[in-house]
């Protein structure tokens, strides 16, 4: 598949593209790019090409388990993973759902690579493994009240309730879409294969990275992930990957290609952290990815 890579008309032409060996094309930034700004919540160590690819970051973590009868309703229970540290100020909070008929296990991967990164985040089962992706989105906001209102003391003296993202997998994606449709005061969202019988995403104007694959038989990205990307007119910051050699299942399991980029775009948007522009911007460029689109978010 041809690759296309579109770049920003604001980056400034003097910019020096470096190619980072291993795939991602990080853009030499001014001074200015990299320096933390007052409204910052820069987490962790300078951040690597090898730092985000990897299946665990630098934080220790511990997890908590929610029942179905804890959620009372509002969507299946779930496992918070959570930060240890106390020491570095709170954390965003990310809600991360499921696909059709796909149980909690199906996502769990994400909950280990994120918290790690330092997220709080909670991965939830559907109420039912048949629910649609507006329910999956009710579920993913219900979720994310949860962790702000009734988790536990542990979870909540780490979470930061004014910083909250959301992500998902097929039907969970477009869920995705589906919440940052309604609650526009969300930080991120982050769709990978979404499935949603609507292609129209214009009013969304939360920062939005879709992920697809080129082999996909349940949700076909030129009917499904490319039309929602070409409609989000209103996200000022918006990017679109396609995993090279993928199907719609490459996001029931933790790949570098898919964890990098979700790791970077939720570090620059929840956390606020302009050090990893250098990963979204102009973005992969490595065999692992046929496709990279972004407006290429400089600040």
């Amino acid at each position: 598949m041809k690759r296309s890579f579109k770049r920003s008309l604001a980056i400034v032409p003097a910019l020096a593209a470096l190619t980072i060996p291993g795939g991602l094309a990080a853009a030499s930034p001014p001074a200015s790019a990299t320096a933390v700004t007052a409204a910052s919540f820069q987490r962790g160590p300078a951040p690597t090409l090898s730092g985000i690819r990897a299946k665990r970051g630098p934080f220790a973590f511990s997890k908590v388990t929610v029942t179905s009868d804890q959620a009372a309703g509002a969507f299946g229970g779930g496992t918070i993973y959570y930060p240890n540290d106390t020491g570095k100020g709170t954390f965003g909070g990310i809600a991360v759902s499921p696909g059709f008929q796909g149980p909690e296990v199906s996502i769990a991967w994400l909950g280990p690579r994120l918290a790690s990164q330092g997220f709080v985040v909670f991965t939830i089962a559907t109420k039912t493994v048949n629910d649609q992706p507006a329910e999956r989105g009710d579920e993913l906001l219900a979720a994310l009240d949860y962790l702000t209102g009734k988790s536990p003391a542990a979870v909540q003296k780490r979470l930061d309730p004014s910083r909250l993202a959301v992500t998902g997998h097929s039907m969970g994606g477009g869920g995705v879409l589906s919440a940052a449709k309604e609650r526009p005061s969300l930080k991120a969202a982050v769709p990978l294969a979404p499935w949603h019988l609507n292609k129209n995403w214009s009013t969304v104007t939360v920062p939005t990275l879709i992920e697809s694959a080129t082999n996909d038989g349940w949700a076909p990205a030129d009917s499904f992930a490319e039309p929602m990307y070409q409609s989000l007119t209103r996200a000022r910051d918006r990017a679109y990957a396609q995993l090279a050699d993928s199907n719609h299942l490459t996001f029931t399991r933790d790949t570098p290609e898919a964890g990098s980029l979700e790791v970077a775009w939720m570090k620059r948007f929840l956390d606020e952290d302009t050090r990893y522009n250098q990963f979204l911007c102009p973005g992969p460029n490595d065999s692992g990815y046929a496709a990279y689109r972004a407006s290429c978010p400089i600040s």
